[in-house]
């Protein structure tokens, strides 16, 4: 009896046409993936054995994925008893011109996000796609910005420390724990804990680093409309051959960072004067 119903399955299963099964298959989520797997794993045909194979290794590389995720979580674990880890990155640090921007972050530990890591080793889409993740699913999140002016002024460092602050301050709660990448903040009074590669090793530092990332590479993109000549679209600022090239032709923007660009040109004969008109 058994095998007639298996058969009678087989049968429906390999009478649906090749392009109605790779649209179950699109349609199917990860619960779905093996009712998918075992509806179709009898059929015969090369199409669908490709798209049953397809199903198995994309739930293999989810596995594998939930598994890198729980390395990330070793710090999350380790200080478990706080009631409210947030984790602090930044970026813009290096640019010649824009400001540096630190994100804030506070994740639910019951509530999962996949694929957090380091922002530089994802693709500005899937940064994009995190980040509008990570503001739906985080307790908290906020990002703290300082301008050129500023780092001019205090100094990079400084300045970096002062976005961070912004940052945390502007969760609206109070975590009791700092994760941070690499560094000790001061003038805050909770404990913090620096961790050396911290965005590629603590999720909630990776979460902070991406929302850092995504919230500065679009002000640098409004920036290339005001300043289309810098190319900020396509460098962000950084010192690229394009961007010194332009910045030789057109001297400073209203964004960059003068005392970087002073810095860059000491040792470079003849490029000191361009760099700084304006």
């Amino acid at each position: 009896m058994a095998e007639d119903i298996s058969l009678c399955q087989m049968g429906e299963t390999e009478m649906m046409k090749i392009g109605e099964i790779r649209e179950r298959y699109k349609a199917a989520d990860e619960k779905m993936l093996p009712v998918f797997i075992s509806e179709f794993e009898a059929d015969e045909r090369s199409g669908v054995r490709a798209l049953v194979q397809k199903a198995r290794k994309q739930l293999q590389a989810l596995d594998q994925e939930r598994t890198r995720m729980a390395a990330m979580s070793v710090f999350e674990e380790k200080y478990a008893d706080f009631s409210c880890i947030c984790g602090i990155d930044e970026a813009g640090r290096g640019p010649l011109a824009g400001p540096v921007v630190a994100g804030a972050v506070v994740l639910d530990r019951n509530t999962e996000i996949l694929y957090l890591n380091d922002s530089k080793k994802l693709t500005p889409a899937k940064r994009d796609e995190l980040y509008d993740i990570i503001m739906e699913k985080a307790v908290a999140a906020s990002v703290g910005i300082v301008g050129p002016d500023v780092i001019d002024e205090i100094n990079i460092l400084q300045a970096t420390y002062e976005a961070m602050r912004r940052a945390v301050h502007g969760l609206g709660i109070l975590p009791d724990i700092l994760l941070n990448d690499a560094v000790t903040i001061p003038e805050l009074t909770m404990k913090q804990v620096a961790i050396v590669k911290g965005d590629a090793r603590s999720k909630s530092i990776a979460a902070a680093s991406i929302i850092a990332k995504v919230t500065r590479d679009r002000m640098m993109l409004e920036a290339d409309r005001l300043y289309p000549e810098y190319g900020f679209a396509s460098h962000k600022g950084y010192g690229s051959a394009a961007h010194i090239e332009a910045l030789e032709k057109y001297g400073p923007s209203p964004i960059h960072r003068r005392t970087f660009i002073t810095h860059f040109a000491l040792g470079r004969p003849g490029r000191e004067d361009n760099l700084n008109k304006g």
